[in-house]
């Protein structure tokens, strides 16, 4: 486990951006102590809460994000995935955003730390014909940069949709309440800083 002894470095060093990201950042910490012996939450064996990696990833000008039309969630959102056992989540966000999106080439930003973490709600769904218990995701998001001439692409067993969507327009286009108002707006407002 000293693999997730590593992450719960990074997210410890990690100074949170508002109350939301503080209270989360605790309530990793406390998953990781609580799981790590029984129920590895690196893994989606762990039915409680789980890790993930998500990118917000922008173009150069820092005026677009580059969004997937999620089947399941059946919104605009962004790119990211299951850690799968792998404790490094900036290069589970990486492998997510290229095979989600077809893009190649990825600049990471901000120095590849976290640059935001929160703890989503998953509701109860379908996937690959199996049913999926309600459950957190303990995602960690890091920020991203792609050229908008690459080539994109979907990824048809898990979006329909992808492009670049102006930053001030996030909001428009994302149908998930709780997620565009508290976590896309701060990932915006954060670009900027």
């Amino acid at each position: 486990m000293k693999d997730l002894w590593e992450l719960k470095e990074k997210i410890e060093s990690y100074k949170p951006y508002n109350q939301q990201e503080e209270r989360d950042k605790q309530v990793m910490l406390k998953c990781i102590d609580i799981f790590d012996k029984f129920h590895n939450p690196l893994t989606r064996e762990n039915e409680f809460a789980h890790f993930t990696a998500s990118s917000w990833v922008v173009n150069k000008e820092r005026t677009k994000v580059l969004m997937i039309y999620h089947n399941i969630y059946q919104s605009w959102s962004w790119t990211g995935g299951h850690s799968d056992g792998e404790a490094d989540l900036l290069k589970v966000a990486i492998k997510e955003l290229k095979e989600e999106t077809g893009v190649q080439k990825v600049k990471v930003l901000n120095n590849g730390n976290i640059f935001s973490l929160e703890i989503l709600t998953v509701d109860g769904h379908v996937k690959r014909g199996n049913y999926v218990s309600s459950h957190l995701h303990l995602n960690l998001t890091y920020l991203l940069e792609v050229d908008e001439k690459e080539t994109l692409h979907i990824k048809e067993d898990e979006n329909s949709g992808v492009k670049w969507v102006p930053m001030e327009e996030v909001k428009d286009v994302s149908n998930e309440t709780w997620i565009k108002e508290n976590i896309y707006t701060k990932l915006n407002r954060t670009c900027e800083i």
